[in-house]
């Protein structure tokens, strides 16, 4: 019996890429310490699973960003605006895609399907003049080999490829995506003959827009393009890989049809339904890659109830045709629980990262193949059963706290517009108020005082008084700046989520738990064990001491119950929707806390409200009504002259923006800028916003500082669909991955811009 792994994670146990990838980016080290350290990830993460029994080892899963921008590389899709001269794209030009650079900015950045992940949107057009443009795919298969490791290696498949991109500038939206397919097959046809000849006997072919709902002229896309490659797949044993949800059965009919293919892989974890397809009509003599062991969340394999599944599927495809499988990329878990010394014994007990996820897709295929490990086996049923009845999980307050929760939605008794007036009596805004999202630049010497304190190196006296003068500091320069709305800049803060999640009970916590977001930049989600409350206040002192620091108006910063649970590891023991509805009555506890404090302006960001939208629109609308739902318990019980505030980012919102509306938040500030301005496009199309609305005016994911000019041009934009009284001005997102150097001018540019506008419409009148 075999055994698969449909991806790894590639930051390395310590994240040692991020920090090689910054070093270089830095200048501090050179393109070849880069490679090395990748290869070396690479050589140990091959090493490991070859160890572990696995025997479809994946190659080129392992990327510098992402593996979306990796394929628009190897297809030479390169924009003119990055003067890219032609063979084999190196590093300036990737990263030059990825981050822009002084002179243009980066591609657009988006949610990679629903999860925390993002890749870069390819710019496409009937002009790009394809090539083979990056050998990486056989570069990284020959480099296993010769390690002694024969991989499978990986391609984003064409068809995915195409349905993810967006028309380059100047090309009409309405330009048909798929029919650049015959474009792209002869360089799919040239990798695969490279690859062929190169030894490799399977490789892999992602397809997950399989999981969407796609109209006929698409399906029928997949069943031409794999058609085309049918000769050249010949003598080669062909994965075609889903994931992330259900194969609708249009879609699971076209895909188990495809030309040229020999296994078909399925996320049985989050495609639970797609197993009433595989019984009814799985084609014979196919092989069946059996995503039981779940990619993308920390808790440990129910064997017993896996092994079961996986012999009922035995007897419908056959014994040596099955293969037990990861339901998706490791990617999306932390990397190995040997890095969590620390972690409570009997919760570790309960969790599998990507290191025990292997093992575990490896002790079901000896399972199934009559070598059991009952020894194994018997000490994961015993951590089954601990989890269940543990104390430690369920709270009979919070409970029925949540439970109370049914029969009300939950919404302020005054509409928005008489809220905002009453606002705007006691903050006295200028039109056009700037403002900055949360986060100013994480310093070193920062990152050294939370470093220290936590490993009680320095006292909490010592502590406070070093975080307050970062406060201070931060106050100061956005004075110094005539910034309307305040941020105290989040300085006792590693990560959104993290810091409240740390002080709420349900919630545990891992030393290494890192998990790739984009880039270099990586997140710690904290495990959502039990039931979840809020025991004392979580943000009111670092608050109060910021606005005792100025006059002006000092966002109170939280994060929203959605995006906490989307950007955690969630229980897996209730539905999702109630563990939202319970941090929503900790965060409500929160924002009434600030309000009493004398805290006006509240912040609850709900940057992750779109990326757990589920992929079928059959789900769109249960999801939607509890997650806007959850955001409104936060603060139902204020007063209409506490303004609300709320921010989204590099997600499509154009698809949500009635519930984006039905949350009823005072402010909402939004991603607008890496997105070509898209957001735009539904108040031109005759949608009424009434609340205040600051859609990005520049990236924070680029070093690039924006003109004064080229904000004031963004301002004039939002002018023409927006209101004059309810546009804000604001960067995309918060500061913290940038550098002051980088911060400070830009700012200054941003409050240029606004009040250049504000005089061009004061003369006006």
């Amino acid at each position: 019996m075999a055994s698969h792994i449909v991806g790894y994670p590639r930051m390395g146990p310590k994240r040692e890429l991020k920090f090689a990838l910054e070093s270089f980016w830095d200048g501090k080290s050179s393109a070849e310490d880069l490679k090395k350290v990748s290869a070396d990830l690479r050589s140990s993460i091959w090493k490991q699973m070859a160890d572990a029994g696995i025997k479809y080892i994946p190659s080129n899963t392992f990327s510098y960003y992402d593996q979306v921008l990796d394929t628009t590389a190897m297809l030479g899709a390169v924009p003119s605006r990055y003067n890219w001269t032609r063979g084999e794209i190196g590093f300036d030009t990737y990263f030059f895609m990825a981050r822009g650079n002084a002179s243009v900015p980066a591609m657009e950045m988006t949610k990679w399907f629903d999860t925390n992940y993002h890749f870069i949107v390819p710019e496409l057009g009937p002009e790009v003049n394809f090539s083979y443009a990056s050998h990486k795919a056989v570069d990284e298969y020959k480099e296993g080999k010769g390690l002694g490791v024969d991989t499978v290696p990986v391609l984003f498949g064409p068809v995915s490829y195409l349905l993810l991109f967006k028309p380059a500038k100047g090309v009409e939206k309405s330009f048909p995506l798929l029919s650049l397919l015959d474009k792209i097959l002869p360089i799919y046809k040239e990798v695969i003959a490279e690859l062929k000849a190169a030894g490799a006997s399977w490789i892999q072919l992602d397809e997950p827009t399989l999981v969407l709902d796609l109209e006929a002229h698409k399906l029928e896309a997949f069943t031409k393009a794999y058609a085309e490659l049918e000769s050249s797949l010949s003598g080669l044993n062909v994965i075609v890989e889903t994931y992330f949800a259900d194969v609708p059965a249009e879609a699971f009919k076209t895909l188990t049809a495809l030309k040229g293919v020999t296994g078909f892989g399925f996320d049985l974890v989050r495609g639970t339904q797609t197993l009433d397809l595989i019984k009814s009509g799985f084609p014979s003599g196919k092989y069946l890659f059996a995503g039981v062991v779940d990619g993308r969340n920390i808790w440990a394999n129910d064997l017993a109830a896996s092994l079961n599944l996986l012999q009922s599927l035995e007897g419908i495809v056959g014994k040596d045709k099955l293969v037990v499988s990861t339901s998706c990329s490791l990617l999306h878990t932390a990397v190995d629980l040997v890095n969590e010394p620390k972690l409570d014994s009997e919760i570790k007990s309960w969790l599998a990262f990507a290191a025990q996820k292997v093992v575990e897709v490896n002790a079901l295929s000896k399972a199934l193949a009559g070598a059991k490990d009952e020894a194994f086996f018997s000490a994961n049923a015993a951590a089954q059963a601990s989890r269940k009845s543990s104390p430690r999980v369920t709270n009979q307050a919070v409970q029925k706290a949540s439970a109370a929760l049914q029969g009300s939605d939950h919404r302020r008794a005054t509409n928005v517009s008489a809220r905002l007036d009453a606002q705007q009596k006691k903050l006295n805004l200028p039109i056009l108020p700037t403002t900055t999202i949360g986060s100013f630049p994480q310093t070193a010497e920062l990152r050294r005082v939370r470093r220290e304190y936590k490993a009680k190196k320095i006292s909490e006296e010592e502590y406070v008084k070093a975080i307050k003068e970062e406060i201070k500091k931060v106050v100061d320069l956005q004075e110094e700046l005539d910034i309307d709305v305040l941020v105290h800049g989040e300085p006792e803060r590693n990560d959104m989520v993290e810091y409240f999640g740390e002080q709420l009970s349900g919630f545990a916590f891992t030393a290494n738990g890192w998990v790739q977001s984009y880039g270099s930049r990586c997140v710690k989600p904290p495990i959502i064990y039990g039931d979840v409350s809020r025991p004392k206040p979580m943000t009111v002192f670092w608050s109060s001491a910021a606005q005792s620091m100025t006059k002006r108006p000092m966002k109170g910063m939280l994060t929203g119950p959605v995006t906490i649970l989307n950007w955690s590891f969630v229980r897996n023991d209730q539905p999702r929707f109630e563990t939202c509805y319970q941090i929503a009555l900790a965060i409500k506890d929160e924002v009434e806390d600030l309000e009493k404090e004398g805290i006006t302006v509240i912040q609850i960001d709900e940057a992750a409200l779109r990326e757990g939208l589920p992929l079928r629109k059959s789900e769109h609308a249960f999801y939607l009504n509890w997650a806007v739902h959850s955001f409104r318990i936060t603060n139902v019980g204020i007063q209409d002259t506490t303004q609300i505030h709320t921010h989204m980012c590099y997600s499509n919102f154009n698809d949500i923006i009635h519930s984006i509306i039905d949350m009823d938040a005072d402010v909402i500030t939004i991603e607008n800028s890496r997105s070509d301005e898209k957001l735009l496009s539904v108040f031109r199309e005759g949608v009424k916003y009434g609340a205040g609305m600051g859609p990005g005016v520049y990236d924070i994911h680029s070093p690039r500082i924006p003109s004064t000019e080229e904000i004031a041009d963004r301002v004039n934009k939002m002018l023409a669909v927006l209101d004059t009284n309810i546009l804000w001005v604001n960067p995309d997102c918060g500061l913290k991955t940038r550098k002051y150097t980088e911060v400070k001018p830009a700012l200054q540019n941003m409050v240029s811009a606004a009040k250049a506008i504000r005089t061009q419409l004061a003369s006006a009148k």
